[in-house]
């Protein structure tokens, strides 16, 4: 064994159980326990922090930017949104009868509006179809790496580097191809890195902890989307879209600091059967041919597809849609805290409805009326286009996706015929919610094109949610 194996093995806690050469040491207490837990979750937070940040923030304003800047040319460069909104939504009262110039003006926000919303879904959907098929690509490369530092590091290191330096492009995409592009590939290489991180809790940590690392892992996302939202609208008004530097410097910083704090196991003795692609890849579409999976399937795709095109749009809503309309500044401090307002609610739905759905033994009752909460509450800013109305929509979406969300992962579960295969099958349960948040883009960008605003996204959202709430029911294999 070489210098670097002897490192390797010497910095690596003690296992708690056996593992195969090349296979990472599993901890269960004490200080390497709290080492990885710690470091972990940072990890964790930092590229959720990175999303809600860009994903949330720094990508809406930056496409209303270069629309703008289409629409708005020469005279009409020094336009003001805000007053346009207004002026607008007076006119649609029948308070003011715009003269010939402001028509004009009306007419170019109209287009600029639809042009906005549109190019924000291609952004958004493209990148969303790239990570979907990334993730399980990555997993199956990731679980056959030999390195002195571990199957898992090279992945969470490189994409983390290669991810945040493609962001850099993305600051500075001059068109909304180049953003598509950027965005895309930058998602793609960042799904390279985050992938492998989840994965070390499986490696990792001993199955009596596993619950605690999983909800962990459950914490962290939704508390780092929610950090990075808020602290992105907070530096956009002096930073600008210089924003993306410090939380893409974070990820980077603190993924390096989980590989190097919480140290594995080598795994240049690890060794690995011939893979054959095809029939890996042909293996993943086999649930579907179980009808239970396949409707628990669909319900999770139509789930996510209306819980995305509510979400997508918060900046622009708060410009455009209520009444009164905020400037893009306020917009932009306004929108994350909306999930602020979502997270406290989220937490508590997630604990009370897991653990009633374990203590009753069923699962379909609670996917079904989550499903049917989700759709009404998107009912109240339909009938009351007022900021508070957004806020009463997210608190009461946050009750439902909670609530959704961990009965519907149990769900998948007790639909799957050959518990061996859990893995797979769970992953094409994730695949599902992906291709959901990346259709539902699309279709809420055409949604607002063809309806001239924002009305018409509430009421395709709680429509197609409705539809989740019906797939539920021809499942017979669950309660």
């Amino acid at each position: 064994m070489n210098e670097s194996h002897r490192l390797a093995e010497a910095s690596s806690p003690a296992d708690d159980i056996p593992t195969e050469p090349g296979t990472s040491a599993k901890v269960s207490e004490g200080r390497p326990f709290r080492r990885y837990v710690v470091s972990y979750a940072f990890a964790l937070m930092g590229f959720f922090m990175l999303f809600g940040a860009v994903g949330g923030i720094l990508l809406p304003n930056q496409v209303q930017g270069i629309e703008f800047d289409n629409f708005f040319t020469g005279a009409d460069r020094g336009a003001d949104l805000h007053q346009l909104s207004d002026l607008k939504a007076q006119v649609e009262s029948g308070s003011v009868t715009p003269s010939v110039d402001q028509q004009r003006l009306l007419t170019i926000l109209d287009r600029f509006e639809s042009a906005r919303a549109q190019s924000l879904s291609y952004v958004q959907a493209a990148a969303v179809f790239v990570a979907m098929f990334i993730q399980p690509i990555t997993g199956v490369l990731s679980d056959r790496t030999r390195s002195p530092w571990g199957r898992r590091a090279p992945w969470i290191v490189g994409g983390a580097v290669l991810g945040t330096l493609l962001l850099i492009g993305l600051r500075y995409s001059p068109t909304i191809a180049y953003m598509a592009v950027f965005w895309a590939l930058s998602q793609l290489l960042l799904n390279v890195s985050s992938v492998p991180l989840t994965a070390t809790v499986a490696d990792r940590v001993d199955a009596r902890r596993i619950g605690m690392a999983s909800a962990i892992s459950g914490l962290c996302s939704m508390l780092g989307a929610a950090v990075g939202a808020v602290g992105a609208g907070l530096a956009f008004d002096t930073l600008g879209l210089d924003a993306y530097y410090p939380f893409a410097l974070a990820f980077v910083v603190l993924a390096a600091l989980f590989v190097l704090i919480s140290r594995d196991r080598s795994s240049m003795q690890l060794t690995t059967a011939p893979m054959e692609w095809t029939d890996t890849l042909r293996s993943f579409v086999i649930p579907l041919r179980d009808s239970d999976f396949r409707w628990v399937w669909f319900a999770k795709i139509v789930m996510m597809f209306g819980y995305s095109i509510s979400i997508l749009y918060s900046i622009y809503m708060l410009q455009s849609y209520v009444h009164p309309a905020l400037s893009p500044s306020e917009a932009t401090k306004i929108a994350p805290l909306l999930q602020v307002a979502a997270l406290p609610c989220m937490l508590v739905a997630m604990v009370v409805a897991g653990r009633w759905s374990d203590r009753i033994g069923r699962r379909k009752p609670f996917v079904f009326w989550t499903s049917v909460l989700m759709a009404a509450s998107m009912l109240v800013p339909l009938v009351w286009a007022s900021v508070p109305a957004l806020f009463v929509q997210a608190v009461i979406a946050g009750v439902a996706l909670g609530g959704y969300v961990v009965v519907d992962q149990a769900l998948f579960i007790d639909v799957i015929e050959d518990k061996k295969t859990a893995g797979r099958d769970l992953g094409m349960a994730s695949m599902a919610g992906n291709l959901g948040q990346g259709i539902g883009p699309i279709i809420g960008g055409q949604v607002v094109a063809l309806a001239g605003g924002y009305r018409a996204v509430w009421v395709v959202a709680a429509v197609v949610v409705l539809a989740a709430a019906a797939a539920i029911i021809p499942v017979k294999r669950a309660r």
